[in-house]
């Protein structure tokens, strides 16, 4: 059976007849769960169930859980987990125990995903903050130096690996100088290629082994001065699949962000043409949606093929570990940091 090339939301905590008329025909990749999806844990599994069962196959599900304020699973059902910068504290101060600690958080996030049978978390956040940018990214990011946040992203994105959910690296090639909010508008940022190369685009390309990636929908002018890295073919093929040397599944950040200009099939179509593998749209609305499915084309072959060794590697990746014994050790580092 053919699955096209697209990820995409829902309206509410379980599908409408319309909805479920639609993904049965536009068989997506994927799914993306926020908080208006969610309501306890039983109701999570069977939205997820109506999901896959609409798209005809085992699609993936997605979601943003990196803790702090982007946390669409949150108590009482779920854990509440601190943000990147947390484990970037603890880092600074012992840096074995801020591994464990962004290690131990990834698996345990993983764990609750993999028990409502969502397959792909998006994180780790990989970007670098600069002075004067924009709070989007802000205590999302582990630290403000490329060294930590690289390790500390390693450290995370091997946790959700363990824990038997497939990690995404964001934004790639990098949000952390970005001066606006890209979901209102869009960012351009002027820094030359080698300070970019340097410090925004050194922790995706310590972690270009990673599976998944998300773009940035961001203007880099020294590199392509008109397009923002997701409808930018100079931006994926030089700088993305290039010098940061990504080969695993590349796929856009939400097209319906403001950030993007044209409609939002022109917005599809391009992403794709520039060289993205997968288009994500996450609001739910229909209308949006519809346009989307009439430019999105079925998986490449290329993409085909990744997706079976990502598919593998999220069982192969999966350890057994104490669930009781990682919380406990998890809360140690909270209550010492």
């Amino acid at each position: 059976m053919s699955v096209f090339a697209s990820i995409y939301g829902c309206e509410g905590t379980g599908l409408s007849e319309s909805e479920a008329r639609f993904f049965r025909d536009v068989r997506p990749w994927g799914f993306i769960l926020f908080a208006r999806n969610i309501s306890d844990p039983e109701q999570v599994r069977r939205l997820v169930g109506e999901l896959r069962e609409a798209a005809g196959h085992e699609a993936e599900i997605l979601i943003d859980q990196e803790g702090g304020r982007v946390q669409r699973l949150a108590p009482p059902h779920w854990r509440g987990f601190p943000p990147g910068r947390w484990y970037g504290s603890i880092y600074e101060r012992d840096a074995k125990a801020g591994l464990d600690a962004a290690r131990l958080g990834a698996m345990l996030i993983a764990s609750e995903l993999r028990d409502l049978g969502i397959t792909v978390d998006c994180l780790p956040v990989l970007d670098v903050p600069v002075p004067g940018a924009h709070d989007v990214i802000g205590d999302r990011a582990y630290a403000d130096r490329p060294e930590p946040v690289t390790a500390l992203g390693r450290a995370a994105a091997e946790g959700v690996l363990a824990g038997g959910v497939l990690p995404i690296v964001k934004h790639i090639p990098g949000h952390g100088r970005a001066g606006v909010d890209s979901h209102k508008s869009l960012p351009v940022v002027d820094t030359p290629v080698e300070e970019l190369e340097r410090i925004d685009f050194g922790p995706f390309r310590e972690l270009r082994d990673m599976p998944l990636a998300m773009t940035a929908h961001v203007v880099y002018s020294a590199i392509d001065a008109d397009r923002p890295a997701t409808t930018s073919p100079v931006v994926i093929e030089k700088v993305i699949r290039g010098f940061i040397g990504f080969e695993g599944l590349l796929m856009s950040d939400d097209l319906s962000m403001e950030a993007l200009s044209g409609t939002l099939a022109e917005r599809a179509k391009t992403s794709l043409a520039a060289g993205c593998d997968l288009v994500l749209h996450c609001n739910g609305k229909m209308a949006e949606m519809e346009a989307i499915a009439a430019e999105v084309p079925i998986l490449s072959p290329r993409a085909a093929g990744l997706t079976e060794k990502v598919v593998s590697l999220r069982e192969s990746a999966l350890v057994s570990f104490d669930l009781d014994e990682a919380r406990r050790q998890f809360d140690t580092l909270t209550a010492t940091s």
